[in-house]
């Protein structure tokens, strides 16, 4: 929340700069004062005012060498501090355009007096936008810079994240975004959206609750307004609407603390429980504190603190998140025990009380900042925003997959959802689809301030049919998974319906795997990739057919050929050999016997030997597949099972029937075990 409370003081300090004017003639002193006091909106103004009473000519301004050059003084030397001081001023307010005109001429001077001025450079082209030009600076500054600082640790992040910027510039977006419509963004920063009510949102603003009359030179304002007693105070707001557009925007009927700023809340899935942030600013410095509230008859309660297990005194806590099961309170602290500045903790419910605040560790915490916290419960995905991770610049969402005991290495949810500045505070607009839709908060379109997105996660389908081999008919009451082949992770499982059809969401670039099985049928996998998806809406994968079973009965193996009088498998016969590699591969828990059988030419002990040996031939060659010698038995039968006459009636030879006894076949020892998907992730692929 840093650039909330520079929100009220653009407006309140522009009007208040107007009045002194007429009273302040030494525009630089008036400037370092509002600087020092770290009022850089009004500081802007000042030292804008102060370069116009400089006196100094284009060919005076030549860049500072090293090379036994004189360092500028006198007036010369005080322009160039007040063009840094100016510069700095616009970047600590979050005026970064206007901020990196003036660290470029700063940069141009080339003085040793502002070693920084270039890293700050950088910094304001890449939230800007500029990531190749920012991407340059920062690796000059690099070069440049010999002091070992903050600034110098975390310019390879800075390199790093331009980098990863340029080259998601192609990629296909995930979701749509667009602002929030109606009078939710109006006035003051606009921010950390949750759902109160059905149709009702509830957020944080800082607009001013009855602005301030324009002042004019008939009507002079004399009584000078301070923070104590300006409007601008942020505070929970609701607005009525759906989808896009919230109206009515009116200030929630809680009570409020004097001195204190509230918002940025949580509900409890029940919608009486509200857990909200309170927080002050005392020389300059910000103390937040958790607070609870709960709805009796329709009002809200008196917020009360939350004890040590959530507020540690000296230290802050804010920006709360209850999981849609009441299980789980989560926030951001600087609290000890943390990786750096703020980290993401949470503690255990029981009966609606937080137990041990428990900080989630070192894969979603860094040293700089994470906050925002956000849990999907029933995909298992944590969502937050953190600058201490290669991104877009700013505060960035990512995503990490984990129950509280683990955590998947967080990903970058790419843009629209992240942007050049600030991205904070994603909350879903229906829990039972958490992904779908949603709000954010971003600072994308505002020099100073937060404002309210609505996010649109942007459908891609892919569907498919399944039969039955032998019917060819559809197969109902299987069921389909799909996998990511990345994560190993299952997303989805359903059962076909008399259709036989399947549809599941997908994103575009992506790698999944889908696994169709039912009971006595041999599971089939499928691979395929989202890359058509980048261009079309959504995509068709091929049928797949599942082959029906009974245990002990043989499936004949067509087109299994050997040598003549020999074990040897021909080039052919493994073509055929390789489908049972793959179902067994589908099939992880079968186990399955290889039969060979001869037909009645030769003696029984020699089309014993010799069918024993084809069959081991097979096995051979499954084990050298990667299959486990544990799953296969190989049985030669000779000539004692003949499927077909090996004679006509009258005695002659009948070459088709002996053809049809020459066969190999394979058959299931053991049911299967059904097999949750998961475990089918960890077959071979």
């Amino acid at each position: 929340m840093k650039k909330i409370t520079l929100c009220w003081l653009v407006v309140f300090t522009g009007i208040m700069s107007t009045l002194q004017a007429q009273y302040v003639y030494d525009f630089k002193h008036t400037a370092d004062v509002f600087y020092n006091s770290r009022d850089y909106y009004s500081a802007a103004q000042y030292y804008n005012k102060a370069l116009g009473t400089f006196k100094i000519k284009p060919e005076q301004v030549l860049p500072y060498t090293a090379s036994g050059a004189a360092a500028p003084t006198g007036k010369l030397k005080d322009y160039q501090q007040v063009v840094a001081r100016l510069a700095e001023s616009y970047r600590l307010f979050y005026d970064y355009g206007n901020a990196e005109t003036w660290y470029a001429q700063l940069v141009g001077f080339n003085n040793p007096a502002f070693p920084q001025a270039r890293y700050w450079y950088a910094v304001c082209l890449r939230y800007n936008g500029k990531y190749q030009q920012a991407l340059e600076e920062f690796k000059k500054f690099k070069q440049s810079y010999t002091v070992a600082d903050e600034l110098s640790v975390r310019t390879p992040l800075e390199i790093a994240c331009c980098e990863f910027a340029l080259s998601e510039a192609n990629k296909e977006p995930r979701f749509t975004i667009e602002k929030t419509a109606g009078n939710v963004n109006e006035g003051g920063a606009n921010y950390a959206p949750v759902i109160l009510d059905q149709g009702t949102l509830l957020f944080t603003s800082s607009r001013a609750e009855n602005p301030p009359l324009p002042t004019t030179t008939k009507q002079p304002t004399t009584k000078k307004q301070t923070k104590k007693g300006t409007p601008y105070v942020n505070d929970l707001y609701t607005a009525t609407g759906s989808g896009n557009t919230f109206d009515n925007s009116q200030k929630l009927k809680i009570p409020a603390a004097k001195g204190y700023d509230q918002g940025v809340s949580a509900i409890t899935p029940d919608g009486n429980s509200l857990y909200i942030t309170r927080w002050s600013m005392k020389d300059g410095v910000k103390q937040s504190a958790i607070y609870f509230s709960s709805r009796q008859n329709g009002a809200w309660s008196e917020p009360k603190i939350l004890g040590e297990n959530v507020n540690v005194s000296g230290y802050n806590s804010m920006q709360p998140y209850i999981t849609a099961d009441g299980k789980y309170l989560l926030f951001a602290s600087n609290r000890p025990g943390g990786m750096g500045k703020n980290d993401l903790w949470y503690c255990i419910m029981t009966n609606g009380t937080p137990g041990g605040a428990r900080n989630m560790g070192t894969t979603i915490n860094t040293k700089d900042e994470e906050q925002a916290p956000f849990y999907d419960a029933e995909k298992n995905l944590l969502v937050f925003s953190t600058d201490g991770r290669v991104g877009l610049g700013g505060l960035d969402f990512f995503q990490s997959e984990g129950d509280f005991g683990t955590w998947s290495a967080p990903v970058n949810m790419g843009k629209p959802l992240n942007s050049p500045k600030d991205d904070i505070y994603y909350t879903a607009l229906d829990n039972t689809h958490p992904f779908a839709a949603g709000f954010i908060s971003s600072d994308r379109e505002s020099i100073c301030c937060l404002e309210v997105f609505s996010v649109q996660r942007i459908r891609k389908l892919a569907s498919g049919l399944i039969i039955d081999c032998d019917t060819h008919l559809p197969l109902q009451g299987a069921t389909v998974s799909l996998l990511d082949t990345v994560r190993r992770k299952t997303i989805r499982k359903v059962t076909l319906d008399a259709t036989g059809r399947y549809t599941f969401e997908v994103d575009p670039q992506r790698y999944y795997k889908i696994i169709a099985e039912k009971e006595n049928y041999f599971t089939k996998a499928l691979y395929f990739n989202t890359d058509s998806l980048v261009r079309i809406d959504s995509m068709d994968n091929p049928t797949l057919c599942l082959k029906h079973y009974e245990i002990e009965k043989p499936i004949v193996l067509n087109n299994i050929y050997y040598d003549f009088g020999k074990a040897t498998l021909r080039e052919e016969s493994k073509i055929v050999l390789d489908t049972v590699v793959e179902m067994l591969n589908d099939n992880p828990k079968l186990t399955i016997e290889m039969s060979a059988h001869t037909d009645s030419v030769g003696s029984v002990k020699f089309n014993d030997k010799l069918s024993q040996a084809r069959a081991q031939s097979c096995v051979d060659y499954l084990i050298s597949k990667g299959i486990s010698p544990e799953r296969l038995i190989a049985k030669g039968y000779g000539k004692s099972r003949p499927i077909a006459p090996n004679s006509l009636p009258n005695h002659k030879d009948n070459p088709e029937g002996r053809q049809l006894n020459r066969r190999t076949e394979f058959k299931v020892l053991k049911r299967q075990v059904q097999v949750k998907a998961e475990d089918d992730s960890n077959s071979s692929q």
